[in-house]
């Protein structure tokens, strides 16, 4: 445990530093290719609440999920050959080229889809959004929505056929589920659901990546306790470099992690709870994200079918900023709320 412990810290201590002397210029380098917020206001009329709240943070660089996907990939996968040569071999339950490859395709492909709708969002004209007032810029959610299942269900197939992951445990009744091939489309659910939960928490500064530092931290406990050697080097480089990232990201931030991140990192959460049989941790540790999603769909179905909003604002987190809480307070106290149910998750763990 003692070696496992100095891995794992040395490569999160390694990550930081490379990520850390990467940003600043990833950042100017955002600047250059004019990849910013764009203001989504309309020109004319009445300005909606959403553009009032957030367009004062129009001009900020988005991009920093690309820096931490390809710092994290490029590091995961050398770290294996490296290691193999000086004589350390990285062992796994699982099989290890399989796992190696679902984690890094998992980070990797939500991440372009991630990029793709960024790029719509920056230099695509705009249409009608889903309110009556306000411009949708980026992906229709159909167009988002049918590849990420896509891509959801490529994974799922090797986990279940690849992998031979079938079962999920349930800690609090000590009850363990086969569930046969009703495993794929359950595990493709859960990427798609995470991917879009994380996406939508992803609107203050330094929120959602905070979350999800606290969320790997469970995760890296969980696997440990495997001894899933693999997804424990992925996620110490993974915390590394998001806290370094983080230094830039809270309010006022200098850099978004945009859709390329947020696609990605929500999915990639979901692939590790499903590796690591821990569902019931993923929705405990995730019910920030949930409930930020849950708000959301609330209001869309309010639309759609009452004409009329349910809140003033939608997500969850937008309600308190329309309420006159300072952003800082709000991203700060989710932190903390995050942090308890970590603390749960892993109780609940050792049961």
């Amino acid at each position: 445990m003692s070696n496992y412990l100095t891995l794992f810290l040395g490569l999160l201590i390694f990550s930081f530093v490379i990520t850390s002397l990467l940003v600043v210029p990833f950042i100017n380098l955002l600047y250059k290719l004019k990849l910013q917020r764009r203001k989504e206001a309309p020109k004319k009329g009445k300005v909606p609440l959403f553009d009032r709240l957030h367009d004062i943070k129009a001009g900020t660089p988005v991009g920093g999920g690309v820096l931490i996907i390809l710092v994290v990939f490029l590091l995961f996968t050398l770290i294996f050959p490296f290691s193999s040569r000086m004589g350390v071999y990285i062992r796994s339950a699982y099989n290890l080229r399989y796992e190696i490859f679902v984690i890094a395709f998992t980070f990797l492909s939500f991440g372009f889809l991630g990029l793709l709708d960024d790029l719509v969002k920056i230099f695509g004209k705009g249409r009608a959004g889903i309110r009556p007032l306000g411009i949708a810029y980026g992906l229709t959610r159909m167009q988002k929505f049918a590849l990420q299942w896509v891509l959801a269900f490529a994974i799922s197939f090797l986990l279940y056929f690849k992998m031979g992951i079938k079962i999920i445990h349930i800690p609090l009744f000590n009850a363990t589920f086969n569930l046969g091939f009703w495993y794929i489309p359950f595990a493709a659910f859960l990427i798609v659901l995470f991917s879009n939960a994380y996406n939508i928490t992803d609107g203050l500064d330094g929120l959602a990546a905070g979350l999800l530092v606290i969320s790997l931290a469970v995760f890296a406990v969980i696997a440990s306790g495997n001894l899933d050697a693999p997804l424990s080097v992925f996620i110490a480089l993974w915390i590394g470099s998001l806290i370094a990232f983080l230094y830039f990201n809270i309010w006022p931030a200098r850099i978004f992690l945009g859709d390329s991140g947020a696609l990605s990192f929500g999915a990639t959460l979901a692939v590790i709870g499903l590796l690591t049989g821990s569902v019931f941790a993923l929705f405990l540790v995730g019910a920030i994200y949930l409930i930020e999603t849950a708000t959301s769909a609330i209001q869309i179905l309010g639309w759609r079918f009452l004409k009329r909003p349910i809140f003033l604002i939608a997500p969850a987190h937008h309600i308190f900023l329309a309420r006159g809480w300072e952003e800082p307070k709000i991203v700060t106290r989710a932190w903390l709320t995050g942090l308890i149910l970590a603390i749960f998750a892993l109780w609940l763990s050792t049961i």
